[in-house]
């Protein structure tokens, strides 16, 4: 079940421009209530409430109850706008939520266990490619976030959609093979890897190549020493050789 947030309202006896303006200086914001086959319904909210709630995170993901003037109106918040300059609330829309409603939502991601990934281990970083995920759930069953455990992700790997498990009733609205999070390999990886791998290939036996230190004396049937060489120690002379007696 989420989490369900109490935020008071008051009714707006007039719309525009000019009434907009008028409740930003009297310190409110400016809203809208609108959805489940009824009118659109005015309103005005704190201006410093407001604020408090959208930097406290989560915000468009929250469901609400506003209390306008005793009567309470069930809502998620679907679009709000910021002054450009002093990036303070101007608008917040509201979307009425009737019993057993569907909605999309977008959920953040939340990586976690980096630290034991084998890949960050090794000195590679977490890109996270996906920020958030768009996602059709019931308005009892918003997940707050989706967790992306990384703690077995080498340098290069990838998690992606299909590999995390998604909350009972929750469908994705994005492909299954999108990629969430990689592992990046640090600097100087791939010249690492290309050394090494050539250091691999040359410890192989070369043709033609010396046998190395104490390697074992040649197979029988290899070819004879050189002429003029001297015989080793306890060997028989070669028959014939020798002078004669006469």
């Amino acid at each position: 079940m989420a989490t369900v947030m109490e935020l008071k309202a008051t009714a707006r006896p007039s719309v525009g421009k000019g009434a907009a303006r008028a409740e930003r200086r009297a310190g409110k914001v400016p809203g809208v209530i609108y959805g489940n086959n009824q009118p659109p319904l005015p309103i005005s909210v704190e201006d410093r409430e407001l604020r408090q709630r959208i930097l406290a995170g989560r915000f468009l993901t929250t469901i609400y109850d506003i209390n306008l003037e005793g009567k309470k109106h069930r809502v998620i918040p679907r679009d709000f706008h910021l002054d450009p300059v002093r990036d303070f609330p101007i608008h917040v829309d509201f979307m009425r939520l009737g019993e057993g409603a569907t909605i999309r939502v977008s959920v953040p991601l939340h990586v976690v266990k980096a630290e034991t990934s084998p890949g960050v281990k090794r000195g590679g970083a977490v890109n996270i490619v996906t920020h958030a995920i768009e996602l059709e759930c019931s308005v009892d069953n918003i997940p707050q976030y989706l967790e992306a455990d990384v703690s077995s992700l080498e340098i290069s790997y990838s998690l992606h959609l299909s590999d995390i498990k998604l909350p009972a009733g929750v469908k994705p609205l994005v492909r299954e093979d999108v990629t969430l999070v990689t592992i990046v390999p640090p600097s100087g990886y791939a010249e690492e890897q290309k050394a090494a791998a050539a250091a691999a290939a040359a410890g192989g036996a070369a043709p033609g190549a010396a046998p190395a230190a104490g390697a074992a004396a040649p197979a029988a049937g290899a070819a004879a020493p050189a002429a003029g060489a001297a015989p080793a120690a306890g060997a028989k002379a070669p028959a014939g050789g020798g002078d004669k007696k006469k």
